[in-house]
């Protein structure tokens, strides 16, 4: 199945090394294509940003093995971990779909940072409340979360629509363009 399934690594100073452990985790599932970019955003160091070409959902999981997941938050604990505390690495992991889920990790404290990389699995539980059709903005394409290090869990970020971007902020959504 990987040779139809196509992951794309987009990347600035990320080393050799961190880079051929991760394709080492994802080959067996995925064809990747890595591409390393300029420093498009000059508070961070480090930026990797994760193509998965599935459903951010259960299924997900037990297609690419839990366990395999858990060493890829593992590699990127460690790139933090090499980097320190500070904006030294942003991490952005895109699942296709409708719609699209993406999780942003550019928390500073290493601390947080491995813990927002621990509850991403949570999320799983919350996206049919999250996604509730009643709750949301119509015709949405993406959805971004962030991690809130005050309240300790993911939080909804932004959508975007064909046309339209909102802001999730006090419980609700509010068109920002």
């Amino acid at each position: 199945m990987s040779e139809n399934v196509k992951t794309t690594l987009r990347y600035y100073g990320i080393s050799p090394w961190e880079i051929e452990v991760l394709y080492g985790f994802l080959n067996s599932h995925f064809t990747i294509i890595q591409e390393e970019i300029e420093a498009d955003d000059e508070n961070f160091v480090s930026s990797l940003d994760i193509d998965i070409p599935l459903q951010f959902n259960a299924e997900f999981f037990q297609w690419f093995d839990f366990k395999r997941w858990e060493k890829i938050k593992a590699v990127f604990k460690e790139m933090k971990r090499r980097r320190g505390n500070g904006n030294a690495l942003k991490i952005i992991i895109n699942f296709s779909g409708k719609p699209k889920i993406i999780f942003v990790i550019d928390i500073e404290d290493r601390q947080w940072f491995d813990n927002a990389l621990e509850k991403i699995d949570g999320v799983l539980e919350l996206l049919p409340y999250h996604l509730d059709p009643k709750k949301t903005p119509s015709e949405i394409s993406e959805i971004t979360y962030k991690f809130d290090s005050e309240s300790f869990r993911w939080r909804l970020d932004t959508a975007l629509s064909e046309n339209k971007k909102y802001r999730f902020k006090e419980d609700s959504w509010n068109e920002i363009s």
